[in-house]
């Protein structure tokens, strides 16, 4: 498994599959069926390498199966920070490490910018993805967010990890 920077030369519609695929299978139960049946194909169409992120990508070959993302926090308040603000793999290939290896590459790249905390923002009834970063040394904090997707009330919680 190569773990390197998403460029120009990457398939950005595999990319958009990865985000789509990890969205169905993440969030069944939690976001609404359709609106997971119905995600639009151009979602996350326009934004790769053009919204201020550092994109990664995990490659088995020439195939992208897993993305993530990272940046200096979006947040006023927690401007200090850096951010991880995506993590996604195809559902089959969960559980193999993979993501782990994703997270390890954001939380390096972060620290050699400077960066001695680091937050993420996840879903409340994400369960799985908040044992996983429980597991990679993050801790879930008293801040919060609430969403609408799918027209579902959600509640977001904010993770910090420390160096």
């Amino acid at each position: 498994m190569e773990i390197r920077h998403i460029t120009e030369n990457d398939d950005f519609k595999a990319v958009r599959n990865i985000y789509e695929k990890s969205w169905q299978f993440a969030y069944k139960g939690i976001i609404p069926q359709d609106y997971l049946d119905n995600i639009p194909k151009e979602k996350w169409g326009g934004n790769i390498l053009k919204n201020g992120r550092t994109e990664i990508g995990a490659f088995d070959g020439d195939k992208i199966v897993g993305t993530a993302s990272f940046c200096p926090s979006r947040w006023e308040n927690f401007s200090s920070c850096g951010e991880i603000v995506t993590i996604y793999l195809l559902p089959e290939y969960i559980g193999r490490g993979i993501g782990s290896q994703l997270m390890n590459a954001c939380i390096e790249e972060l620290e050699f910018l400077g960066f001695t905390e680091i937050l993420l923002w996840v879903l409340e009834d994400n369960h799985r993805a908040r044992r996983f970063y429980e597991k990679q040394g993050f801790v879930c904090t008293e801040d919060y967010m609430d969403d609408i997707i799918g027209g579902k009330p959600l509640r977001e919680v904010m993770y910090l990890r420390r160096k």
